[in-house]
């Protein structure tokens, strides 16, 4: 294996350079050449790829976002859109891959080598904390912390106006963020689509909170709950307590941006590495993670999403310590 190509794919997450800044610079240490492919597997089948030295992420593990642009591609999950991403590694004579990305990146890489033996290893990329073979993916630790400043930040208001705040967040079919913000900041509910939302339950909460006057009530709901979003919710409780001030506000695309946290550039760090000395070692068709602080390697095949491991008992300490 003479040369490598790197490319990020789906959502962007903070800590991507990182990771690409790792896989490069591991790359180089054995000898390899690298090539950086643009716009993810569109860019792979519009052949946008060039050669990358060191020099080429220096500077970069701080910043949020991926040098290497990003895209979710439909194309390639056809078969003639796989055949000319084929033919495009094929002229830059690439041998081999890193995917950072989440669980589309990864069941395109599985549909992939399926038709063309490529060896490939993959870095969880995603804000959502929703992969089988991790404990935590990169981008998550920073989208969490950015909520929660966020969060800080409207219950000083809603203190300040006796308000209700009913406060969306990012996560698609996952509640992590949701579930990690709102401990951390003390939300008084957490909504997330792991687990059935009971409106009428949740009113009934907001009743009892009034009448023992607590006057500051800070709802986070995830994106992608089954009742609803934060403008759902908004209405359902308007609708019951009609004098209350109640406001939503969507956190929205600030969770996906901004500077890495420590852990997402460490973790990101490790992984890029790990998965570039995978690769020299002939471990291919998988994806790096961490689990209990030790990489491990699991098959692309079984990377899916899973919210089986939402811990449950985290949602019973939220009724407790928020009383």
């Amino acid at each position: 294996m003479k040369n490598i190509g790197i490319l990020t794919s789906g959502g962007d997450s903070p800590g991507m350079n990182a990771a690409i800044r790792a896989a490069v610079r591991t790359s180089v240490y054995h000898d390899l050449d690298v090539f950086g492919i643009r716009r993810g597997y569109q860019g792979m089948i519009e052949g946008d790829i060039f050669r990358m030295q060191t020099t080429d992420v220096s500077n970069i593990i701080q910043r949020g976002g991926t040098i290497l642009k990003t895209a979710r591609s439909k194309e390639f999950m056809t078969d003639a859109g796989m055949q000319k991403a084929y033919e495009q590694l094929q002229k830059h004579n690439i041998e081999a891959l890193v995917l950072i990305g989440g669980d589309g990146t990864f069941r395109g890489a599985a549909h992939f080598f399926e038709k063309y033996t490529i060896p490939a290893v993959g870095i969880p990329g995603t804000i959502d904390k929703d992969l089988v073979g991790t404990d935590f993916t990169i981008g998550f630790d920073t989208a969490v912390n950015t909520a929660v400043e966020a969060i800080d930040k409207i219950r000083d208001t809603a203190e300040a106006h006796d308000r209700l705040f009913v406060v969306e967040v990012m996560g698609r079919d996952a509640g992590y963020i949701a579930l990690y913000s709102g401990i951390a900041c003390g939300a008084e509910d957490i909504l997330i689509p792991e687990q059935h939302t009971d409106i009428n339950a949740v009113l009934d909460r907001i009743d009892f909170d009034e009448r023992r006057k607590k006057t500051v009530h800070i709802i986070v709901v995830s994106e992608h709950d089954d009742f609803g979003g934060a403008k759902e919710v908004k209405d359902s409780i308007t609708a019951r307590f009609p004098l209350l001030d109640v406001r939503a506000c969507l956190l929205g695309h600030i969770q996906r941006g901004g500077s890495p946290s420590q852990a997402d550039r460490v973790l990101a760090s490790r992984l890029g590495f790990a998965a570039v000395n995978a690769l020299v070692t002939g471990i291919t068709q998988v994806m790096a993670g961490v689990i209990n602080d030790k990489v491990v390697f699991t098959p692309f095949v079984e990377i899916v999403k899973d919210g089986s491991y939402v811990n449950k008992d985290m949602l019973e300490m939220i009724r407790v310590l928020s009383s």
